[in-house]
């Protein structure tokens, strides 16, 4: 008879619970974070819920952590402002900033990203990947939250965008929905190396583009075209689109 081999992982730490609680978590820390009023009176119960969730994963020093973290509110704040500003200058439906962080899942998922990867670099575990992944299942977009993202960043429809663990964007990129930037192979052996690609300064990627690989620099002011599929290299001031054949092309408005 094949003896079945379980997974075993105790009750303390895997549970429908706990997912949940981390979902009212972030939604009501996400509160806090926009609502001076919401946060005066229910900063102390989005902070017990912290305390709980790393109870729960056995996480010890959580006044520690939880003053780290908040201490970072005001800054990441202020790198939201500047994301949802640039939702409003590049997309010509946004009417207003109100709409923007109301009404758009592409800067939701942006907000989470910002909370959880300032965990990530407290070095919780668990935590930051959980927060990553209710972003994920609301707004369909998978940033993981180890990447690496400048400031005015603009995510245009959201839906199926996928971030990987080691993508390094820099200032003023724009990206819609259906862009993959990922690792050109999955292996084990490479989790420590740089899987994902690096977008420099002021790039547009359209709907569905895919840049795969960790060496691969998409050179800063280019445009990468609808359906592009890229594993090599663009320099500055590139186009490049499936009508050309991926055949690079210099910008226009940045040529010498």
């Amino acid at each position: 008879m094949k003896t079945i081999t379980r997974l075993h992982t105790t009750p303390k730490t895997y549970s429908m619970c706990l997912r949940n609680g981390v979902e009212v978590f972030t939604r009501e820390l996400i509160n806090c974070l926009f609502d001076f009023k919401y946060s005066q009176e229910y900063v102390s119960e989005v902070k017990q819920k912290f305390f709980t969730i790393l109870e729960r994963l056995a996480i010890e020093n959580k006044e520690f952590y939880w003053s780290e973290f908040e201490e970072a509110f005001p800054e990441i704040r202020k790198k939201l402002d500047l994301d949802a500003k640039a939702a409003l200058d590049n997309d010509p439906a946004a009417k207003s900033l109100e709409e923007v962080y109301l009404a758009y899942p592409g800067f939701y998922a942006i907000v989470v990203y910002r909370l959880s990867h300032k965990l990530l670099t407290l070095n919780l575990p668990i935590l930051p990947r959980m927060m990553s992944e209710f972003a994920h299942s609301v707004t369909g977009t998978d940033i993981h939250p180890g990447a690496e993202i400048g400031e005015s960043f603009f995510i245009d429809h959201a839906t199926g965008i996928v971030i990987g663990e080691t993508t390094v964007i820099k200032n003023n990129v724009q990206i819609f929905q259906g862009v993959t930037l990922g690792g050109l192979q999955v292996k084990k052996s490479l989790a420590s190396t740089k899987r994902h690609p690096t977008i420099e300064n002021n790039v547009i990627i359209y709907a569905n583009a895919t840049i795969l690989g960790g060496n691969v620099s998409i050179g800063q002011n280019s445009i990468v075209g609808a359906n592009v599929c890229l594993t090599e290299s663009l320099p500055p001031n590139s186009v490049v689109t499936v009508e050309s054949n991926n055949v690079i092309s210099k910008r226009k408005n940045y040529e010498n």
